[in-house]
């Protein structure tokens, strides 16, 4: 097995190798005067079990571009299997024709990564799960709901009993449902209107959160338009204390001043990305689950386990 990391995250790939007890491989990766990126693989990987650690978070471009070239030097390398572990899959919110000639560039990115050589995808809490069905090689798709309900439950205990889970917008029921069955709790929705990329109107609550507490949660925020607008009428219908559940903190300045500045209480968000980080803001390690599911790969063991949760 070589563990290797791009430059887009390197913090989580020496988490994941120190989970799996091993040294990432000896890999430069430098960019020419004119911006183009040159990867050179410093040691012998003939025949091996090659896991390319790089989510195609901001700047999405370069990130994407350096995972394509470094798959192709390992390919060349001889490498025996390729894997892309993608913690965050960039573009995945471009899943679908939704306006006139428009993109589908989820499909696009499969595409490139399939054609770049990767044998095997490794991701987690896509945007749209039948972006899956895009890939014509073995996808493995992991969910950070095991770590963020270790985590309430280490800070907030078992009791449910006042808790309602919310899903900020329709498209996001599923996820919140499997929250709320796995906590005890209520679910509520938050019906939204987006008017822009970056501005969100919230319209109102279906579910009761007078007095209760609340846990919106979501695959991913950027600008943190709806998780703020969910939190402003959450807090305008009753509801006692706002938390947040958020897989990918893809936070840019603007998405930190409206979390400090919002009714949210706390952000709790996984390290898939490096922009995770600001004012209420907690951030909670999947480097161990990723780890577990690269190990298990390896051996050609189940990764099913790894969706239980034991507390």
């Amino acid at each position: 097995m070589k563990l290797f990391s791009g430059k887009a995250h390197r913090t989580l790939a020496e988490k994941i190798a120190a989970h799996l007890g091993r040294e990432l491989a000896d890999v430069s990766v430098t960019s020419f005067p004119d911006g183009e990126t040159f990867v050179q693989i410093n040691e012998n990987i003939r025949g091996e079990d090659v896991y390319l650690i790089q989510p195609t978070c901001p700047p999405t471009n370069h990130n994407l571009m350096e995972m394509l070239i470094m798959v192709d030097a390992a390919k060349r390398a001889s490498a025996g299997r390729i894997t892309a572990v993608m913690p965050f899959f960039g573009y995945a919110r471009q899943d679908r024709k939704d306006q006139p000639r428009v993109p589908i560039t989820a499909k696009l990115v499969a595409n490139l990564i399939s054609a770049a050589g990767v044998d095997r995808v490794l991701t987690m809490d896509l945007h749209a799960a039948q972006i899956q069905g895009f890939f014509d090689i073995p996808v493995d798709h992991l969910y950070a709901k095991p770590v963020f309900i270790k985590h309430l439950r280490e800070q907030h205990g078992d009791d449910a009993s006042n808790l309602t889970v919310v899903s900020p917008d329709v498209g996001g029921v599923k996820m919140a449902r499997s929250y709320a069955d796995k906590l005890g709790a209520e679910l509520a929705i938050v019906a939204k209107h987006r008017v822009s990329a970056t501005k969100v109107e919230a319209m109102n609550v279906i579910g009761d959160v007078a007095g209760r507490n609340v846990l919106l949660v979501d695959d991913m925020t950027e600008t943190a338009g709806t998780l703020c607008a969910a939190a402003k009428i959450l807090e305008a219908n009753g509801a006692k204390s706002i938390y947040a559940g958020v897989s990918h903190g893809v936070l840019g300045e603007m998405g930190r001043q409206r979390i400090a500045e919002s009714a949210i209480k706390e952000l709790i968000t996984t390290d898939s990305v490096p922009q995770a980080y600001g004012e209420k803001v907690t951030t909670v390690s999947v480097a161990g689950l990723l780890g577990d599911a690269i190990s298990r790969i390896h051996d050609g063991k189940s990764v099913t386990s790894l969706f239980d949760i034991d507390v």
